[in-house]
């Protein structure tokens, strides 16, 4: 919901993983090379106070990012476009870097929001400052009222200009939609139970499993349900610090990996909901799967050659995380004895305090989370690790102070969700670049690496879907080579729960359950369960 309201030039739709549309725009225009492209814009959009959106505002929300946008987004804008000139009432023109990955250009520059500059000019708001009133903007739906900690509701614009755009029709269904905050996991449970909110994302497998057994779901007030997904599945992982010099050897990083047990957590914690990330793109084919292809080694060759990587990377299969008993969470005497020589290699041995230690310094690895719902994850490993000699804890923390330590590094390992997209170009920069090390949402590994570097514009820079498949497979390849990582896990699947006063296309989409744009309210279904009492 982070993005309700806001709209951007061009949109996509749930159904094409590759396509952008006009969507505040009636057409583009751009020559061959494409070093620049001109949207002219529909003259029909408005803002939620009623004004014009003009050239003027798109030009404006594109500077305002570029002087105001956290610093990670600000440098890559810089790179893609060179400038925006406005050059008629409702006409821009965006100018691209001569180095400006040219499938990303378009797509890039239609990815600019619409605010109002009236409405910036007018209360002195800024994007990286903290505000209650909203951006003012074009979207069908303006914040409606709100109660910091308990509730904020979203009300639908009446006068929303969209409303008959052929890419809004049979969207945008609610006049409300409130999203309820709730201290704890186990209260937000219970107000579903009880009815107090009606519909659901169910993220733990355990309440997955465990906890939709009650009155409203038993006599069909409540539904259960899992849809299929068809997006890119998101490579959660445990991530190391690599600014922390104990992390930096990769003999270290594989020894650690060798220590979860997903087989076993997903069997006894998960109930077998999940499947085992074992790619950066899991579950569609931009990842590396066995030995490099001729393409892959060709892109790879030079920086062998440059000794970036070692001459292996040419010939071995993709790394793929180990394979355990699940019988058990403790690995098997096998996965210690590999980790143990890793450790052995690396310079560590045990010491008089029983754990790890090299020159002195005993190894410690702090796993940093803020949800009690992962106590149950990372104890295990905790215990795996301490058994291989590693003084590991757990550190849980507030949400705050999560993201502080995130940003500034003050951790070992964190949970990180890596999601990637079908097309995937410039936007890596956040996430895997050197140069967004030191101040990323994204890169809180800080991994910095100059093979890595090397591969991205090459992966940016594909002009079709076999050579976006091709580089993406050895940009893949390369980082799990790398092994920053350990793997965690992802499902193919929403699964959700839901009063049934709700009505869903009978085929949704592959790529979006759209529950808060294509489902609708169906007041005969929500009647009936006023009747019996249900709804609160």
């Amino acid at each position: 919901m982070a993005t309700i309201g806001y709209e951007s030039i061009l949109t996509s739709t749930a159904d094409d993983p590759y396509g952008t549309y006009c969507f505040l725009c009636t057409t583009m225009e751009y020559p061959d090379d494409l070093s620049w492209v001109i949207f002219n814009l529909r003259d029909d959009v408005t803002f939620w106070d009623g004004t014009k959106m003009t050239a003027e505002d798109i030009a404006f929300s594109h500077n305002l990012f570029v002087e105001q946008g956290i610093a990670e987004y600000r440098a890559i804008i810089t790179e893609i476009v060179a400038g925006v000139e406005v050059t008629g009432p409702l006409q821009v023109k965006y100018t691209f870097t001569e180095d400006a990955p040219k499938r990303d250009r378009i797509s890039f520059a239609g990815s600019s929001m619409a605010l109002s500059k009236a409405w910036f000019e007018e209360t002195g708001a800024r994007v990286d400052d903290r505000s209650d009133a909203p951006f003012m903007a074009t979207g069908a739906y303006k914040l409606g009222s709100f109660d910091y900690g308990r509730h904020v509701t979203y009300e639908r614009d009446p006068n929303y200009w969209g409303e008959n755009h052929p890419l809004s029709v049979g969207q945008n269904n609610f006049d409300e939609i409130t999203a309820i905050y709730f201290a704890d996991g186990t209260a937000a449970m219970e107000g579903f139970k009880a009815g107090t909110y009606t519909f659901r994302t169910e993220n733990s497998s355990q309440i997955w499993a465990e906890d939709y057994d009650f009155p409203n779901l038993r006599n069909g007030h409540a539904i259960k349900a899992e849809f299929a997904d068809g997006s890119v599945g998101t490579a959660q992982s445990f991530i190391f610090n690599l600014d922390n010099p104990t992390w930096q050897d990769p003999k270290v990083r594989e020894a650690l990996r060798l220590m979860f047990n997903f087989e076993w957590s997903n069997e006894a914690l998960f109930r077998g909901l999940y499947s085992r990330v074992d790619s950066f793109w899991p579950g569609i084919d931009l990842g590396a799967k066995g030995a490099p292809s001729a393409g892959e080694v060709e892109i790879l060759q030079p920086l062998v050659d440059q000794g970036l990587l070692p001459e292996s990377i040419l010939t071995a299969d993709a790394v793929m995380p180990p394979v355990h008993d699940a019988d058990e969470n403790q690995p098997s005497r096998k996965f210690y004895r590999q980790a143990n020589k890793l450790l052995e290699d690396a310079g560590w041995q045990i010491g008089s305090s029983g754990f790890l230690e090299k020159n002195g310094q005993r190894m410690t690895a702090t796993f940093v989370t803020y949800s009690p719902a992962f106590d149950r994850v990372i104890n295990p490993l905790v215990e795996n690790l301490k058994q291989l000699g590693v003084d590991a804890k757990l550190d849980r923390v507030d949400i705050p102070q999560y993201i502080e330590r995130t940003r500034s590094g003050d951790f070992d390992l964190v949970t990180h969700s890596i999601g990637m997209g079908f097309e995937p170009g410039t936007g890596l920069e956040q996430w895997f670049h050197s140069k967004t090390a030191e101040d990323s949402s994204r890169n809180l590994m800080r991994l910095r690496d100059p093979a890595v570097d090397a591969l991205l514009p090459i992966v940016a820079q594909s002009e079709s879907l076999d050579q976006l498949r091709t580089t993406t497979n050895a940009l893949d390849r390369v980082l799990r080579h790398i092994g920053f990582t350990i793997p965690q896990w992802y499902k193919n699947k929403h699964t959700v729960a839901f009063y049934d006063i709700f009505g869903y296309p009978e085929n949704l989409p592959p790529l979006s359950l759209g529950e808060l744009s294509f489902w609708w309210y169906d007041a005969d279904k929500a009647a009936k369960l006023e009747a019996a009492g249900v709804l609160k």
